[in-house]
């Protein structure tokens, strides 16, 4: 499987995490799955532009008046340079408010404390700190690949499938592997997954008191993809990316002892997009009968990083 560990070969070194596939690049490796993105497979991906049709992924940087996770909410000053007609402005935000990509510094293996690659918070914020496993990294060639949508939200409604995006539960995998047979979407090694679950639709039919309300919910309850074996198997096998269009991708709180984020960022380096704006991409989609596309993404080059936002576009 190309060149790859088997799913039941994780952990590559007895003594690490569960799962985990650290030195499986190097040591000093920070890109983590994005190893997936050869040349070649990049290359390959160009063959999903058939018209130039360009879709932009990422929601308002100030699209979330109260963030959850108790998250700053974006601030925006435009500064008069008088006598001259010449603005400047001033942004201040959570990189985590809007749409984003988890960088390798967010979300540790909770009970070993390790970051990608054995990384620990003193490496991080002790007297001798660096940028190590910063989101600097993935900047120099960026996120680039095959994307796939699969469109869950369409799906469940067609199959009449509940689902309650601010409730806790979980997208089971079969359901996801549903929707790609509905939809005829193949999914080939190196690809970028893209979950659209209906959030944002969701979120667009609440008032501004109630999203406030919701916010302010600790931990918040929020439905996602199920924490299992079977998920992160299928992860491993196939993808250099996964992102959706909820808070925190997977089901919250996680209804396991772990997490899902904590395999997929620590574990393995797999970069982890949430809140992408999803509705037009979907729409898109279902004109032109495909859920493929050729998908560019980069990130903001700041050293040592946690996340950024996805500066991401669809291409059809």
């Amino acid at each position: 499987m190309n060149g790859l560990p088997k799913f039941s070969e994780l952990p590559l070194n007895k003594d690490d995490p569960p799962h985990s596939a650290w030195g499986l690049y190097g040591k000093d490796d920070e890109l983590g799955t994005l190893n997936r993105q050869t040349d070649e497979i990049v290359l390959a991906a160009k063959n999903e532009i058939k018209t130039g049709t360009r879709i932009s992924l990422n929601w308002p940087l100030d699209a979330q008046n109260a963030p959850f996770f108790g998250r700053q909410a974006f601030h925006k000053v435009v500064v008069r340079k008088l006598p001259r007609t010449v603005n400047d402005d001033m942004w201040t935000f959570n990189t985590q408010s809007s749409s984003q990509w988890d960088g390798l510094r967010h979300f540790a293996y909770q009970k070993e404390k390790k970051f990608y690659n054995g990384v620990t918070s003193d490496d991080i914020h002790g007297d001798g700190a660096t940028n190590v496993n910063g989101i600097h990294a993935w900047a120099e060639k960026g996120i680039v690949g095959r994307g796939v949508l699969l469109d869950f939200d369409s799906w469940r409604k067609a199959n009449n499938v509940h689902y309650a995006p601010f409730e806790t539960g979980s997208i089971p995998l079969k359901h996801l592997k549903a929707v790609a047979e509905a939809q005829g979407t193949e999914i080939r090694f190196g690809d970028i997954l893209i979950i659209r679950s209906g959030f944002i639709a969701a979120r667009n039919e609440k008032g501004h008191d109630e999203l406030v309300s919701l916010s302010k919910v600790d931990p918040p309850q929020l439905s996602g993809v199920e924490q299992s074996e079977e998920v992160l198997k299928w992860i491993w096998e196939n993808f250099s990316a996964v992102a959706g269009d909820q808070p925190s991708f997977e089901c919250w709180p996680s209804q396991k002892d772990w997490h899902l984020h904590e395999v997929l960022l620590s574990g393995w380096g797999c970069p982890i997009g949430e809140l992408f704006d999803l509705e037009k991409l979907a729409e898109q989609c279902k004109k032109v009968d495909r859920w493929s596309f050729f998908v560019t993404s980069e990130v903001c080059n700041v050293p040592g990083a946690v996340a950024s936002p996805p500066n991401i576009l669809a291409i059809f």
